[in-house]
This record gives structure tokens, C-alpha cells and sequence, in this order.
């Protein structure tokens, strides 16, 4: 998958592995539908970080959950 291109596609890739890869337990509050294509880079900076990672701390999931809801369309 070629995530360097701004696609409706990557964004649900992106979203969904996001969601396994944190476990977030209210699965449905996050969804590739919420994100637009305007802020495709910002959420591909927050995959990457979390692709990187193997382990967050609860004051990393608490910043990833408010950088995710600040990206979320109005």
C-alpha cells in the first residue's frame, strides 16, 4: 500500500491499523470517515510514530487520543 498518496482508502488503512495497533476500547468513537483529505499528512505523522513504537504509556495514549480528535472534521 502506497501511503504517500492522499486516498480515502489509506485514510481507513491508516485509521484501522491505528486502532489495533493502540487497542482503543471504544472502537467506534474513531473512524476513517471522520478524517478528511486536508489533514491526509498530520495523520500519516501519527501513524508513522505509532508504527514505530511497541508500547505507550497512558500519558502517550492520552495525546494520541487528543491529537486524533483534534484532526477529527468539524
Amino acid at each position: 500500500m502506497d501511503l504517500t498518496k492522499n486516498s480515502p482508502e489509506n485514510v481507513d488503512f491508516m485509521i484501522e491499523k491505528i486502532k489495533e495497533k493502540l487497542k482503543f476500547m471504544n472502537l467506534g468513537a474513531i473512524k476513517s470517515t471522520h478524517f478528511d483529505g486536508d489533514m491526509y499528512e498530520e495523520l500519516k505523522e501519527i501513524y508513522d510514530m505509532i508504527m514505530r513504537k511497541n508500547n505507550f504509556s497512558p500519558n502517550e495514549m492520552q495525546a494520541i487520543a487528543e491529537e486524533l480528535g483534534n484532526l477529527r472534521k468539524q
